[in-house]
């Protein structure tokens, strides 16, 4: 048995003319508060607000800012202004030494750069992952091959016996 799925679900319908019924609450919103400011206020008061209340009333039933309605902005705006704000530092220096920590070029190759003590050890890793994937495709030189297999200047990554038991498939702990 087939089922009909409806499509377009997001479109929302025209209902007067070509304005849903948002817009034409917006727009008629801002049609009738300018009237009330053209009726109650001299002309030369009045043109600058009936022109940002028409902006405003257009922008709420036309314009979309990354794919949302304009609404959404003016209530995210609002609230950022009206509510507090958390502002955190961290007041701790990292100790400075006299000599900077630098890393050294492996003495056969002047390109192979081996980190020594540096101060992440992301960058470690990441170096240590790029020399594994060196050898894997067969680009890496003797003394690369050499770092590796003896594990000088390689940070791996810690696993647990639970990590390894999921990673492996292996129950046993």
């Amino acid at each position: 048995m087939q089922f009909q799925v409806p499509q377009f679900i997001e479109v929302e319908d025209k209902i007067f003319g070509p304005l849903t019924f948002k817009q034409f609450i917006y727009v008629g919103g801002g049609l009738g508060a300018a009237y009330i400011v053209w009726r109650v206020l001299p002309v030369y008061f009045a043109a600058p607000l009936i022109a940002a209340i028409g902006g405003l009333a257009a922008g709420l039933a036309f314009f979309q800012f990354n794919g949302r309605p304009f609404i959404i902005g003016l209530e995210n705006a609002f609230f950022f202004f009206i509510r507090g704000k958390l502002y955190l530092w961290n007041n701790t220096r990292k100790k400075e030494s006299s000599a900077p920590i630098a890393g050294k070029v492996a003495p056969g190759n002047a390109q192979t750069y081996v980190p020594k003590l540096a101060e992440s050890k992301l960058h470690e890793l990441s170096w240590s992952l790029d020399i594994k994937e060196r050898i894997a495709q067969g680009v890496a030189n003797d003394e690369e091959r050499r770092l590796v297999q003896t594990g000088e200047a390689i940070v791996a990554p810690v696993r647990t016996a639970r990590g390894t038991a999921g990673l492996t498939g292996n129950t046993q702990r």
